[in-house]
């Protein structure tokens, strides 16, 4: 399978290389970061050890889609797109928080609320409801961006404040952006008959101060997405909501005993269903964007991305 699951690109300019769970990230000079989607897949905070074909460039388009079809409302880092792998853009500080926000308890809230939890990051959530119910209205439920390998956790506005990991009055921005971002997205989503049950966003902030939408964004890794159509009748007789998003392969690890939890072993993923995740991925794309997935050769994809990037840096 042609897949990239690493890089090790020497750029014009280059400065430092970051390695995240997905994505690998290349500083140059004149603060230029190229964003390279690899096609890794990161489930319970646990890197797959095989990659998924086109799913680096699944995310890639679907994030650059997004970000331009938002930029009236909240200022991004992307200035251009020079590969279906690639984003680049203005270096920026990300902030250490990673802003989720959920209009349906789904996914995490829905096991703590199973658990007996009525509180999530410091927002109540109402008695009496089911998993995959609408929250009367989206709440905020921000967690601490972890480093590869390590867990996200949840943590309160208060919290966060409180520990100075972010200014209030930046906070009051990256809420402000949130809640914009977020009805933007439910929009999109209604338009393609889908609903955006969460997501989350990551911020950042440029040289000269300005807090900017940094990352990927509407994503199927970001976000979860159910079918419009059946959400209804599926709630009233309690059944499973159709979903489009990466939570499929959090179900099929959980029935394969893996939940990311100290002892266990992660399941071997054959060829077989790999090709049946990438093929979720390019559904999932076309749901998503309205558009006809077009897949990039593959046959040598490092040299394609250099090559791209390269000519785009001249």
């Amino acid at each position: 399978m042609n897949t990239i699951t690493d890089t090790n690109f020497n750029f014009p300019g280059q400065k430092s290389v970051y390695k995240g769970k997905v994505r690998e990230v290349y500083t140059l000079e004149n603060n230029l970061l190229v964003m390279i989607a690899t096609d890794r897949l990161s489930a319970f905070d646990v890197v797959m050890p095989k990659g998924i074909p086109f799913k680096g460039q699944i995310l890639n388009q679907i994030a650059t889609k997004m970000m331009r079809a938002t930029e009236d409302l909240v200022p991004n880092w992307l200035t251009a797109a020079p590969d279906p792998n690639v984003a680049v853009g203005e270096a920026c500080e990300p902030f250490k928080v990673e802003m989720v926000i959920r209009g349906y308890m789904s996914g995490h809230a829905a096991r703590e609320y199973k658990a007996g939890k009525r509180m999530l990051c410091g927002v109540e959530m109402p008695d009496g409801m089911q998993e995959n119910d609408k929250f009367p209205q989206p709440i905020i439920t921000p967690a601490t961006k972890a480093e590869m390998g390590d867990h996200d956790e949840d943590i309160s506005r208060e919290e966060i404040l409180k520990r100075g990991i972010v200014a209030e009055e930046d906070y009051l921005i990256l809420e402000d952006y949130t809640r914009k971002l977020f009805q933007r997205g439910t929009e999109i989503a209604a338009s393609r008959g889908l609903i955006l049950v969460d997501t989350k966003y990551e911020f950042g902030k440029t040289k000269d101060g300005k807090i900017v939408l940094i990352d990927e964004i509407h994503t199927p890794d970001s976000s979860r997405y159910f079918y419009a159509e059946g959400y209804e009748a599926r709630q009233q007789k309690g059944e499973a909501q159709k979903q489009l998003s990466k939570e499929f392969v959090r179900q099929w690890l959980i029935q394969n005993g893996f939940q990311g939890l100290e002892g266990q072993k992660l399941p071997v993923m054959s060829d077989a269903y790999i090709e049946t995740v990438s093929e979720r991925y390019i559904e999932l794309y076309e749901n998503i964007t309205g558009e006809k997935f077009q897949k990039a050769a593959v046959s040598n994809i490092h040299k394609r991305i250099e090559h791209n990037v390269v000519s785009f840096l001249k």
